[in-house]
């Protein structure tokens, strides 16, 4: 008799219609979703939602699971998701402080001094203490060993944490998209804007908002071209225009007074014979910090859980399972939830 899952008191990935509204209502109109895990009609290549009953203790691979915690993505997802979203570790039910920003502002002039015979003034934070949990996600392959090499696992569970990183990775944006102010500029060819001064009017009007001036700025691929356009329209009529033109991430970092420009340039699959930019033509500034913790002021944070040392100790952990005599399901699963803990500050440039 197999012995139960570990997991049964976990909050599992479940199948069905329940799971592809969860997976439509997230990412609607996108064309790479997996499909539900349906028990059975298998077909070799597929990617499906990971069903609970992937999850058994006698399927764990602690071989895989070791790859997976030290895999790095060659194109490295994981560094653009840190940079919108900083990770912290927390257990699968966690708070988070949900300050009130006002108070971190709040100044009198008078209100600090004591008069004889009375106490200080007592000041009282109204911070509150969000319950919250991480989720749990999952993929499935499912491969036909006749039609793979020798040496063929490995490849597989690269292939499931490059498309789990990337669903994050879209959350975040999703996430970061919503909780911003948006600003419609034009910067293509035949305008005479000035990109960085849409930049940083903004940054200075977020910081008298938050009270923290956003640290981070992330250009989409073709927003960071229209910016090259937009000063290269003007370069005739002012020399320095050409030289900003061709700034790079780091010398736009230190003109916009920021910790970091980052231009991302991943895509997903949008159609059967199409990728769209996961950025889009958009701009974001935010605040955030890396190392956080639970408390830090940082806009977006991705929350996740490690498992237990017995089984890697690390953020995720992989499945075999031989469903018939030729086909082999692998799972990939990790905990998350990527939440943004204060909207104030967040500003967004929709770039034509």
């Amino acid at each position: 008799m197999k012995s139960k899952s570990i997991l049964n008191k976990r909050i599992s990935v479940t199948t069905g219609a329940a799971t592809a509204a969860l997976a439509a209502a997230a990412f609607a109109n996108q064309a790479d979703i997996a499909m539900p895990d349906t028990g059975g009609g298998y077909k070799a290549g597929q990617i499906l939602f990971a069903n609970d009953s992937r999850f058994l203790e006698s399927y764990y691979s602690e071989p895989l699971t070791n790859y997976a915690v030290g895999w790095k993505d060659p194109n490295d997802i994981q560094a653009t998701l840190n940079f919108i979203a900083p990770p912290v570790n927390v257990s699968r039910r966690f708070e988070w402080k949900k300050a009130v920003n006002a108070e971190e502002f709040l100044s009198e002039v008078t209100d600090d001094i004591r008069a004889i015979g009375s106490d200080f003034k007592r000041v009282d934070y109204q911070a509150q203490d969000v319950t919250d949990r991480t989720l749990n996600k999952g993929l499935t392959y499912i491969a036909d060993l006749d039609n793979v090499p020798v040496v063929w696992q490995n490849a597989k569970v690269e292939k499931l944490l490059r498309r789990l990183y990337r669903n994050e990775l879209r959350r975040a944006l999703v996430a970061l998209q919503a909780g911003a102010v948006n600003q419609n500029v034009t910067w293509s060819t035949g305008s005479t804007a000035n990109p960085d001064n849409d930049i940083l009017t903004a940054l200075i009007a977020a910081a008298s908002v938050s009270g923290i001036r956003p640290n981070r700025v992330m250009y989409g691929d073709t927003a960071f071209q229209n910016r090259h356009i937009a000063y290269e329209n003007t370069a005739g009529t002012a020399t320095a225009y050409g030289n900003i033109a061709a700034y790079t991430p780091d010398q736009l970092a230190a003109r916009l007074m920021v910790d970091k420009v980052y231009v991302s340039r991943e895509r997903y699959q949008s159609s059967a014979s199409a990728k769209t930019e996961l950025t889009g033509s958009n701009v974001y500034a935010w605040y955030a910090q890396d190392g956080v913790d639970i408390e830090d002021p940082s806009n977006l944070k991705r929350f996740f859980s490690s498992f237990d040392a017995d089984q890697g100790g690390g953020p995720v952990r992989v499945f075999v399972q031989q469903i018939s005599a030729k086909l082999v399901a692998i799972t990939v699963e990790h905990y998350s939830k990527i939440v943004v803990t204060y909207t104030g500050g967040i500003r967004r440039w929709t770039v034509s």
